[in-house]
């Protein structure tokens, strides 16, 4: 596992700019349990998450962020995958598991065996995007069912003319998550109809950069990952409308916020820990997470939450603190 403060060199620009924009954040500073926590003292210790690599670069921005805020508290975020974030977190080894996903019942037992409570907060909204090469001139929309043809288990689509014959007949290599994201899962599920069946002969990662950059290598390639890793490579590869249905949808803020980008946008999630919130800056810092959500997922260039998402996970937050005795 990779466990390092920032992803993406631009948080740290982002962060000196979006700090003059937030509003100080009160606190206690050890690493003892706290059930308060003064106004303007200062906070020390470490925050620990791990879990996808999608909702990494967010988890790292509200990092930097608080950062400026409290100078003594270092987030490590590591990108395990949903899958083995939940691992760790079950295991007590982590404060927080950043999820793509919502976690699954058998999880759920892992972490009920070990006395691990927890509440599920999201976070942000997605648009899992399909992207294929900027020099791809013959796509611009796919219907589920094309994207069934090509990802379903056991496909023997190798080239686009295979998927449909006004494609040329251009090699068509798959670039995609591996079984461990949670965005496996849920692109699975919303394409090939459950979790986890996919053909296995494509290039798995659970590094979305591997995805970009096979995807920009190759004129006729296809992946996916989250919205944000498009924004931050648009510049060589394309976004590719979605047809659920009900007409092509590109993916977007307003589509992923009103679901009409279908069946593609999904709720993020962070997950911490009742324990966890005793130690004052992991409370402090999972406080700060939700109270600043809009400029932290502006910095990460996510999809903001809606107001009764917002108003829903404070609510989720403050019955944890209840359990956690704070």
């Amino acid at each position: 596992m990779v466990i390092r403060p920032v992803k993406y060199m631009r948080y740290l620009a982002v962060s000196a700019a979006a700090v003059l924009a937030l509003s100080a954040c009160g606190g206690n500073n050890n690493d003892s349990p706290s059930s308060s926590s003064g106004s303007g003292t200062a906070l020390s210790g470490q925050v620990v998450a791990d879990g996808s690599s999608t909702v990494e670069p967010l988890t790292a921005a509200a990092g930097e962020l608080f950062k400026e805020e409290q100078k003594g508290v270092d987030v490590a975020v590591g990108t395990s995958g949903t899958g083995g974030g939940f691992k760790k977190f079950c295991a007590g080894e982590t404060d927080i598991s950043d999820a793509s996903r919502p976690i699954k019942p058998e999880e759920k037992k892992l972490c009920d065996a070990k006395g691990i409570t927890f509440s599920e907060l999201q976070v942000a909204n997605d648009a899992l995007t399909v992207v294929v090469n900027k020099d791809n001139d013959w796509v611009d929309c796919l219907t589920v069912a094309q994207l069934k043809k090509m990802w379903e288990p056991k496909s023997q689509v190798k080239t686009w003319d295979q998927v449909d014959p006004k494609f040329p007949k251009e090699p068509l290599p798959l670039y995609g998550a591996g079984s461990d994201s949670g965005t496996f899962d849920y692109f699975t599920g919303a394409i090939n109809g459950k979790e986890g069946d996919s053909r296995t002969d494509y290039n798995p990662s659970e590094d979305d950069n591997v995805t970009v950059q096979g995807v920009a290598g190759a004129k006729g390639a296809l992946g996916y990952f989250g919205y944000s890793y498009f924004e931050e490579n648009q510049d060589k590869l394309k976004a590719v409308k979605i047809d659920g249905g009900k007409g092509c949808v590109g993916p977007s803020v307003e589509a992923a916020q009103d679901g009409s980008y279908a069946p593609l946008s999904r709720p993020l999630f962070i997950y911490p820990s009742s324990a966890a919130l005793k130690k004052a800056q992991v409370e402090k810092f999972v406080e700060f997470y939700l109270e600043k959500n809009q400029e932290i997922v502006e910095a990460a260039k996510f999809i903001p939450l809606t107001d009764p998402q917002k108003s829903k996970a404070k609510t989720e937050l403050d019955d944890l603190k209840a359990k956690a005795g704070q």
